[in-house]
């Protein structure tokens, strides 16, 4: 599987809540920083030779839809992540998100809950 860019991340997203759109119906999704229509175009079919988009034509139109799975992409990226920030360790992950203060101690008991109740 590979990496997005940002922008094509951002589509993915868009398709992923969508479901199925025109290159009309990610344009309207986009808030920051539209391209033009022509060039969300490309990036679309980009994402389609990369293998995460297909289409249905409709004559000249497409109707894009998600090949990939938010959760199969989740996974990959979040792995590689680890595997390169955190010297593949969940520990120091979370250490991380600590010393960062972006999680609270309430967070990490319902973490530890759910790694209890998996055993």
């Amino acid at each position: 599987m590979q990496k997005l860019t940002n922008k094509e991340e951002e589509i993915m997203h868009i398709l992923w809540k969508l479901k199925k759109a025109f290159v009309k119906d990610i344009m309207e999704e986009i808030t920051e920083d539209k391209p033009h229509y022509n060039t969300l175009s490309t990036i679309v079919r980009n994402l389609e030779d990369k293998g995460y988009v297909g289409y249905n034509a409709y004559g000249k139109t497409h109707q894009y839809f998600p090949i990939v799975k938010i959760e199969d992409y989740r996974k990959t990226f979040m792995n590689t992540a680890i595997d390169n920030y955190f010297n593949s360790s969940y520990k120091n992950l979370v250490s991380f998100f600590a010393e960062e203060e972006k999680i609270s101690a309430d967070e990490l008991r319902e973490i530890l809950a759910l790694i209890e109740k998996k055993k």
